[in-house]
């Protein structure tokens, strides 16, 4: 062993391990900066995520009101009530004609002889929104309301955290794999095995590669802020908070736990038509999350569960967190777990790397990879 290299590979090492690191992640930056594909492929992701928060806000504060007709303390009550264009009449045979000639949808008329005290007088069919909105409701009291509901800012969350984890993993992770596999293909490998041992070579491109996918995620956070700010979007705004940092927190661990098992994978195969035996579990393992919350997003118990799985953290815990469902100690509790199978998923990964990397021709067994 080389001492100067700290590892078993017997190579030696012009470069000290940090500066080795920052070399390759360097590299892997250049790369992506200079590619015309990236840059507009992010461009256009950004400005999606900016048209989408502001058409959401835009449209749910332009709701078109319905234009009805009422007499007296009616108009006034009705007046209060949101989603309603209300004008005030004086008697029964004003309300008619308004209907009639199509300016209001309903009219809401007093009628001493009607047991409700009101007639609603419409052309074809009353709205049924307005019926609604005209009849007694009793009070309700909940003795163990549910946080969550399964309304659809649930179901929009779910998509949104879950497709930036799953696009950045994928749009970072499998480029981390194709370069190792093209590196082997090509025997550039063994030329940067004579400067730098197999771990600062894969710490190097998981390191410029996350750096890359928390970039874009930054990006992205301050797009939606912008949207949402724009759109007078605050209370949201402030909602979600607290929830993108701890995504972006699970987010970070998540990608390198991820980023380790694509360069793991790509190393086990030689050329890039192999390389999808090895690389379909782990795309798997990404899309997960994304799927599972868009079907059990409303399920308490699986959301819990899914808040505690490395792979699917990054998404299921910032929903718990955005309505009240998880404890103060949940997001560290989680966090500590990540942060567990990070380390030993980095430590078999690694060992898979540097064990595969110079073994050319057929696929490498995954017992073999792990045997020196």
């Amino acid at each position: 062993m080389n001492p100067s290299t700290g590892s078993g590979t017997g190579y030696g090492s012009t470069v000290s391990t940090g500066q080795g690191v920052w070399l390759v992640a360097e590299r892997e930056l250049s790369t992506k900066l200079r590619s015309k594909a990236y840059l507009i492929s992010t461009g256009i992701l950004l400005l999606i995520a900016l048209a989408g928060v502001i058409w959401a806000g835009f449209s749910s504060s332009n709701s078109s009101a319905t234009p009805i007709a009422a007499t007296g303390a009616t108009a006034s009550a009705l007046s209060e009530v949101d989603g309603y264009d209300v004008t005030e009449v004086a008697d029964r045979d004003e309300a008619t004609a308004l209907v009639e000639s199509g300016e209001v949808d309903a009219a809401v008329v007093d009628d001493p002889s009607s047991p409700t005290g009101l007639v609603i007088i419409a052309d074809k069919e009353a709205p049924q929104s307005l019926m609604m909105a005209l009849s007694a409701t009793p009070e309700v009291e909940l003795l163990n309301p549910d946080a969550a509901g399964s309304g659809p800012l649930r179901y929009l969350l779910g998509i949104g955290f879950g497709l930036v984890f799953m696009m950045s993993a994928m749009m970072f992770g499998m480029p981390v794999a194709t370069s190792v596999v093209e590196e082997k293909q090509t025997r550039v490998v063994e030329i940067l095995l004579s400067s730098i041992p197999a771990r600062v070579l894969l710490a190097g491109k998981v390191v410029g590669n996350t750096i890359l996918a928390m970039s874009q995620i930054v990006l992205l956070a301050t797009v939606g802020t912008i949207g949402l700010i724009v759109t007078g979007q605050t209370g949201l705004l402030a909602g979600l908070g607290g929830p993108v940092v701890w995504f972006a927190v699970f987010f970070l661990f998540g990608f390198i736990l991820l980023a380790a098992m694509f360069a793991a994978a790509g190393s086990m195969v030689s050329r890039q038509e192999d390389a999808g035996t090895t690389l379909t579990p782990v795309m798997y393992l990404t899309m997960i999350p994304y799927v599972l919350v868009i079907f059990f997003g409303d399920n308490p118990v699986v959301m819990t569960v899914l808040s505690y799985v490395p792979f699917s953290a990054p998404v299921g815990m910032p929903i718990r967190l955005f309505f009240n469902e998880a404890e103060w100690w949940e997001p560290l509790a989680s966090l500590a777990i990540m942060l567990v199978a990070c380390i030993v998923v980095i430590l078999i990964g690694a060992k898979i790397y540097e064990n595969s990397l110079l073994k050319m021709g057929a696929r490498v067994k995954f017992r073999e990879a792990l045997r020196r």
